[in-house]
């Protein structure tokens, strides 16, 4: 389900990134990279530093072991990130 703001309720900054990334790439920008730069400040920003955290942060895995452990989770979830 996509909710109309989200999908359209981006302001000046957030609209050219989307559409750099879309030219760049070449396809439609996922939703999870718009939901991440609409309202930045309220949901992009944390959850971008909480991801951040626990790819990046202090751990006994290694930061390999991590991404392939998010890679592995993805893959089941048939998800592509």
């Amino acid at each position: 389900m996509r909710l109309p703001n989200v999908e359209r309720g981006h302001r000046l900054p957030q609209k050219l990134k989307i559409a750099l990334i879309r030219v760049l790439s070449g396809a439609r920008v996922h939703d999870i990279v718009r939901t991440l730069l609409y309202r930045p400040q309220f949901f992009g920003t944390p959850f971008r530093a909480w991801v951040h955290e626990i790819l990046r942060g202090a751990s006994y895995w290694s930061v390999g072991e991590r991404e392939l452990m998010a890679a592995f989770t993805s893959d089941l979830n048939e998800c592509r990130y």
